[in-house]
């Protein structure tokens, strides 16, 4: 769950912290009350109508404790300091019959009910603490109070695994599309436009030579059949660059033979360790391969580092990468965008990435993949 408990002991909160606790003890339990009145009417009322009134009042009914719950989540935010992530929020499919469906359906809204329906014990507790104990034992009295709120209010482990996954999904998509915009922009503004210069270069050397003879007109046309060929050669390379940017040659081989081609032309000397039995998945190869260069790229350009190393493992199911490098360390996140680029691209196939760089190095970068998606 993507909750986190602050523990607070009351007696040594200053009073502003003391205040916020006793605060909400005394608000529990008229909440608490509130939200099982609320419960048992709407219950009641949709039990004992019939079946074409009684569905879309319980569906009403439950978005209601749906509101509720937010209203206790922020009461536990701002008074308890607890941090509960929200639920997914509703989402209905499309018609009448679309939105009761998913009303009806909605697992945190039937969540909410079940807290409010438990509440009310833990909340006396929390109440009748600050009337008859000393302040000390409020923090223990909150404590079903922060159970029920941590087990019930906040996000379960499956939502906000599909909330990574859609959030995963959506920068695939954005990254899909910004590759597809770059690959254009390149082919359009340099590519294609040397092999337009080029072939105008060669038609304006067909015709001289068509009229040529000796002296200057020779040579001018020798000038252009040279910056023809100059052309052609740098489109040419600018085609490598792009091909490899979007599938490295290399790696139709596989994995081990791409890497060992990577260490072989770094700038940097590069140890290379690899124990792949079986080859992963295309796409799991290919973000590896880029993670590694990327890595490697890094450390050179950036890091002082005299030496480097490229370590690859199978564990059951998953592949680990490991890029260490003898820099200066200090590699992080926040630093730039090539760092959450790997990241975001490790994410897409359920992958983790993780950067070990204290000042004065080593740097070390761990990335764990699905060895198949």
């Amino acid at each position: 769950m993507s909750v986190r408990l602050r523990r607070m002991s009351v007696s040594r909160d200053p009073p502003a912290a003391l205040a916020r606790v006793l605060g909400y003890a005394l608000l529990s339990l008229p909440m608490a009350a509130t939200g099982l009145v609320y419960v048992l009417v709407l219950l009641m009322s949709a039990l004992g109508t019939a079946l074409v009134i009684g569905a879309p009042l319980l569906a009403v009914g439950l978005l209601g404790a749906r509101g509720l719950a937010a209203v206790e989540r922020r009461l536990a935010r701002v008074l308890l300091r607890m941090e509960v992530a929200a639920p997914p929020p509703f989402r209905p499919r499309p018609g009448l019959m679309g939105w009761l469906g998913s009303a009806l359906g909605d697992a945190a809204a039937w969540r909410a009910v079940v807290y409010l329906l438990a509440r009310p014990p833990a909340a006396i507790l929390a109440c009748v603490a600050p009337l008859l104990l000393v302040p000390r034992a409020v923090g223990a009295a909150l404590v079903p109070e922060r159970l029920l709120v941590r087990a019930l209010l906040g996000q379960t482990a499956t939502s906000a695994r599909i909330r990574e996954l859609e959030a995963s999904r959506a920068q695939a998509v954005d990254d899909s599309a910004a590759v597809l915009r770059r690959i254009e922009r390149d082919l359009h503004d340099g590519t294609q436009a040397r092999l337009v210069a080029m072939a105008m270069s060669l038609s304006m050397a067909k015709e001289e030579l068509a009229d040529a003879g000796r002296g200057e007109r020779l040579d001018r046309t020798r000038e252009l059949v040279d910056v023809a060929h100059r052309n052609a050669k740098q489109a040419l390379a600018e085609l490598r660059d792009l091909v490899t940017g979007i599938h490295p040659s290399a790696l139709d081989q596989g994995l081990e033979p791409a890497l060992a081609t990577l260490a072989a032309g770094s700038a940097l000397p590069v140890d290379l360790d690899v124990d792949l039995p079986g080859r992963p998945s295309p796409a799991v190869e290919t973000i590896a391969y880029f993670c590694a260069a990327e890595l490697l790229t890094n450390a050179t350009r950036h890091s002082g580092a005299r030496r480097a190393a490229i370590e690859l493992r199978t564990r059951g199911r998953r592949l680990r990468l490991r890029v260490r490098d003898d820099g200066a360390g200090g590699a992080a996140m926040s630093l730039g965008t090539g760092l959450r680029g790997l990241a975001d691209r490790v994410r897409v196939v359920d992958g983790t990435l993780e950067i070990d760089s204290p000042p004065g190095g080593p740097t070390v970068v761990s990335v764990d993949l699905p060895a198949h998606t």
